[in-house]
């Protein structure tokens, strides 16, 4: 039986956030609905998920010595990933230790790199993917892409929101793609994995929670990418009664062979009737952000239940819905929003801006949500309230 006693006591029930973005944010505004006491970690200050918790520590994820450092200070009832890239190696000794990483500190370390969950997936268990071959240096990736083919897709075997990944369609691509997968990484250069392209009809991420009481699926959501990005999504995606089980029977293999309860995000390539196995992410998902308005309980909430070792009977769908991404791009610390009245003066239209604090580039700064009768309505609404949404970069202070 849970018992939770009041934050900031004795009795508090404690979750570790590592990463605190946007995704973060609303897990820990979750968790403390139940009276969790909830502890943000990042490697840059005042992240979303900071904003909100009731403490904060600001270090790379990548060391190992600092986190283990405020993980023993701070002794979590739960310790959350929210980003790929952490020192899974201390993850790993901490749960050996007796601390309870979520969903465990197995899946965090395979899914931390993209050969890890691709051999387990492949290799081990047997699930359709695309072809693929790793790489060290310039001269294995050379020899890869010559292997796999052109067109082929190139990514950093650790990297997040499409950092570092590119298309070769032909064979002057190939020196450009290897500069931006060595740059684009999350722990710098190093190794890459070259897939072969596939021929798909669409990509959806199937949400899949594993709860105290079994593996549930929600309503499939298609979604949109720009160089890996995501930047629009809807819910549900129309698939066929045959894909639908295959997907299904992909994510209950894939998540089983992770374990641990909470939230899984499992990509996928579907075309006609075939399905095959993309990522994993054992964390809510980027694109999974449509939930906040398309069902009752949000991948986030979803997420604290199952993270707390609590019920969940029932998840009820309220109809097809869209999200939007809002991508600011500039150099700056100095971002305004208006034109709220416009947007919200539409039926069934939400917005959430998450209070990141500076851009380099581009980076997302909020979600526009909608519901309606069809996917195709929900997503020209969306639309609508994206043209009128104003944004203001100002120079940086």
């Amino acid at each position: 039986m849970l018992k939770i006693g009041s934050p900031l006591t004795s009795l508090a029930k404690k979750a570790l956030l590592c990463g605190s973005g946007e995704l973060g944010k609303e897990v820990t505004i979750e968790l403390q609905r139940y009276g969790i006491e909830v502890i943000a970690c990042d490697r840059y200050e005042n992240a979303p998920a900071m904003q909100v918790a009731h403490r904060s520590y600001t270090f790379n994820m990548l060391d190992g010595k600092k986190l283990r450092e405020v993980i023993e200070k701070e002794k979590p009832d739960f310790i959350i990933p929210e980003v790929e890239a952490i020192a899974t190696p201390t993850l790993v000794e901490l749960e050996k230790e007796g601390y309870n990483v979520i969903p465990t500190a197995t899946a965090a370390f395979l899914t931390m790199n993209r050969e890890g969950i691709r051999r387990l997936a492949a290799e081990e268990l047997k699930l359709p993917t695309a072809t693929y071959k790793f790489a060290d240096n310039y001269e294995e990736f050379q020899e890869a892409v010559k292997e796999i083919g052109i067109p082929c897709v190139v990514k950093p075997i650790m990297s997040s929101s499409g950092h570092g990944q590119s298309m070769i369609k032909k064979t002057e691509d190939i020196d450009n793609s290897w500069h931006i997968a060595q740059e684009g990484g999350r722990a710098g250069a190093g190794r890459v994995i070259v897939e072969g392209f596939v021929d798909f009809d669409y990509e959806i991420t199937l949400l899949t929670v594993r709860h105290k009481d079994g593996t549930t699926t929600l309503e499939p959501i298609g979604h949109h990418q720009v160089d890996g990005d995501y930047r629009e999504s809807w819910q549900p995606q129309p698939m066929s009664k045959v894909a639908i089980e295959k997907a299904k029977d992909i994510a209950h293999k894939i998540t089983g062979a992770l374990g641990g309860y909470g939230i899984f995000g499992v990509e996928m390539f579907i075309k006609g009737d075939d399905v095959l196995f993309s990522e994993v992410s054992p964390r809510p998902h980027d694109t999974g952000m449509v939930t906040m308005i398309s069902q009752d309980l949000s991948e986030f909430a979803l997420h604290a239940r199952a993270v707390l070792g609590l019920p969940i009977p029932e998840i009820r769908f309220f109809g097809a819905s869209a999200s939007k991404a809002i991508v600011v791009y500039g150099d700056t610390n100095e971002v305004e929003f208006s034109g709220l009245e416009d947007i919200l003066s539409e039926k069934g239209v939400q917005i959430r801006l998450f209070g990141k604090p500076e851009v380099k580039e581009h980076r997302r700064y909020g979600v526009l949500l909608a519901t309606d009768e069809t996917v195709e309505k929900a997503l020209e609404k969306v639309e609508r309230a994206y043209k009128k949404l104003q944004v203001k970069v100002l120079p940086r202070k």
